[in-house]
């Protein structure tokens, strides 16, 4: 009968134990993630709002691919105006008193202005073109029938003279500002011309040819006494 409780006492302290190490976790499951149970009508959801998103970007992006078509990037040489300066000129010819050059140097030079300017801001009415050169340059021709000292000093910036080029058989006065600018004076037939610009003197000794053509194949201007004197 002694060993008998014996045995009942040792199996009763031993059954605790057992519980406890039933209900510790075991060491192969604790460092695995617990995937969360998604109940299946919460995901048939789910992939229905991005089955929608996706529809809906499809549709966004197939009404605004006919604009982008409709509408392609610009050529990487820019925009290049259409501008036909002979039909300015002559339209400009009757508010200006003479007819206005207007030179052909070429297909590689570009004209991206063409008009005739009120006397406000120099004081000198006057016939005014630009030209992109065929090394995208720059070269503003300014012609009038009015020029004066203060005039041609704002035209060419102050710059100094520097010495002449001949262009188109006639001697041009050269200023260089020393920073790039240059301007070319040619008095002429009655007129003033001014080309300046930052482009080189073979570009301009182009143009300047071209301008020459055109002086030599117009009328020449006829200045009125109370004009004041083309230097």
């Amino acid at each position: 009968m002694r060993d008998y409780r014996r045995v009942s006492d040792t199996q009763d302290q031993s059954a605790p134990s057992s519980r406890l190490q039933a209900s510790a976790p075991s060491p192969a499951t604790e460092g695995q993630p617990v995937k969360p149970v998604i109940p299946a009508a919460a995901a048939k959801r789910a992939n229905a709002s991005v089955i929608g998103m996706i529809i809906a970007l499809l549709v966004s992006v197939a009404a605004f691919l006919p604009i982008v078509l409709m509408n392609p990037s610009p050529k990487s040489d820019g925009f290049r105006p259409n501008i036909d300066v002979s039909a300015v000129a002559r339209n400009a010819s009757g508010v200006a008193g003479f007819t206005p050059v207007a030179p052909a140097p070429g297909d590689t030079f570009h004209p991206n202005y063409a008009r005739w300017t009120a006397a406000t801001g120099t004081g000198v009415a006057a016939w005014e073109v630009g030209y992109v050169t065929p090394k995208e340059k720059f070269i503003g021709l300014t012609q009038t029938s009015k020029a004066n000292p203060t005039w041609l000093l704002q035209q060419t910036k102050n710059a100094p003279v520097t010495g002449t080029r001949n262009a188109g058989g006639k001697d041009w006065e050269l200023h260089d500002t020393g920073k790039g600018e240059k301007s070319m004076v040619l008095a002429y037939r009655g007129s003033t011309v001014v080309l300046a610009g930052d482009a080189n003197l073979e570009e301009f000794a182009v143009l300047a040819a071209a301008v020459v053509k055109s002086l030599e194949s117009n009328p020449t201007v006829i200045v009125s006494p109370s004009a004041g004197p083309t230097p």
